[in-house]
């Protein structure tokens, strides 16, 4: 197959950056951690943003999951290079107060199957809740029970290595989650991370090895 001419490649690029943009569906292009690197007008739309505001931020920690163990399972099979398309159940709320719920489908994709995966995201609403109407459910816990397993072994001095094979991660699973820890709670490092995790009651205060706080 001849090479395309460079100025064909851009011709097509621009094209299709140009349809992306007009899609009316809210879709995202994110790495394989949920990092938003391409977000079009209607998915920024949801979260009062630019498109060019989403990029960095964690399309997880916009479009809250509603089931936290549908995202160790993903995050885990994307690790293994699994290339299945995965659903999430998501709430979150719009820039006028209203809480939506809905579905995010994220499509692994890649030039090639050894090159690096980036996700199609697409959401789809479902429903909204008006804001002052009652909530339908109690809060999410600060941290996950894998989230809060591996803070408990990093408390103890456990390396990461350690931590994967306690949990039965892979090192970049547990990379993954400590990443995610690190957006939400916005922490420096991962001592800061420990003492959060203290704080907000995660780890069991006074004990050793340190331990998680049971979830009520």
């Amino acid at each position: 197959m001849p090479d395309v001419p460079p100025e064909s490649a851009v011709v097509w690029r621009n094209r299709a950056m140009t349809l992306f943009d007009r899609i009316p569906m809210p879709i995202a292009v994110c790495d394989v951690y949920g990092a938003i690197i391409l977000a079009n007008p209607a998915m920024a739309a949801e979260r009062g943003a630019t498109p060019g505001g989403l990029r960095g931020r964690d399309v997880l920690d916009l479009f809250q999951p509603q089931e936290a163990t549908q995202v160790e399972r993903i995050a885990e099979a994307l690790r293994l290079r699994h290339r299945s398309r995965y659903q999430i159940s998501v709430r979150w709320r719009t820039p006028g107060g209203t809480e939506r719920y809905g579905e995010l489908t994220a499509d692994p994709v890649s030039d090639t199957v050894d090159a690096t995966t980036t996700l199609l995201v697409l959401l789809r609403v479902l429903g909204e809740r008006e804001p002052g109407t009652p909530a339908p459910a109690p809060a999410e816990p600060p941290a996950t029970p894998a989230e809060a397993r591996i803070l408990a072994l990093l408390a103890g001095g456990a390396t990461t290595a350690h931590a994967a094979r306690e949990t039965g991660l892979t090192v970049d699973g547990v990379n993954y989650h400590l990443r995610r820890l690190t957006r939400r709670w916005n922490a420096a490092n991962r001592t800061e991370l420990v003492a959060r995790a203290y704080a907000l009651g995660v780890l069991t205060p006074g004990t050793w090895p340190p331990a998680t706080t049971p979830l009520d």
